[in-house]
């Protein structure tokens, strides 16, 4: 079911794909398993690339990290990982450049990063976001 969404979406896209559109995607971990397949997952990276936000709840530790590594696999781009806590230590490490929120879910996040802060407000714009009120947020800086 998540592949020929993926397609469907791909193909309604049609030259768009690849483009900056003004469209969200929203996807939970459940599905997201599937669309991180390997055979679908760089149309899959295709389409989230293609939306102004991509918004992901409900993720593992690991699918964190998994979708970081999908964009530095496949993407020219420096990425940037923010999380809070030690289910965002995956995804800290496996970015380019990791910042840890120091806070109420302890010091994990904060002691595997490159960077340090005490609020979110501290980051400015934001490639990858995790796990702010239960969401992972990858977001393309425009």
């Amino acid at each position: 079911a998540a592949q020929q969404a993926i397609n469907h979406n791909c193909g309604d896209l049609g030259h768009l794909l690849g483009k900056e559109n003004d469209l969200a995607l929203i996807i939970d971990g459940e599905t997201l398993k599937y669309a991180l397949r390997f055979e679908i997952q760089k149309k899959f990276l295709d389409l989230a690339l293609s939306c102004r936000a991509v918004l992901c709840c409900r993720l593992s530790p690991l699918q964190k990290a998994e979708i970081v590594d999908l964009v530095k696999k496949h993407e020219e781009a420096i990425t940037l990982a923010v999380g809070d806590g030690a289910n965002d230590v995956g995804m800290i490490r496996m970015a380019h450049v990791g910042v840890g929120i120091s806070g109420n879910e302890g010091m994990q996040a904060t002691n595997n990063s490159d960077y340090s802060i005490a609020q979110v407000s501290a980051v400015g714009h934001q490639l990858v976001m995790g796990d702010v009120d239960e969401f992972h947020l990858p977001l393309r800086c425009t």
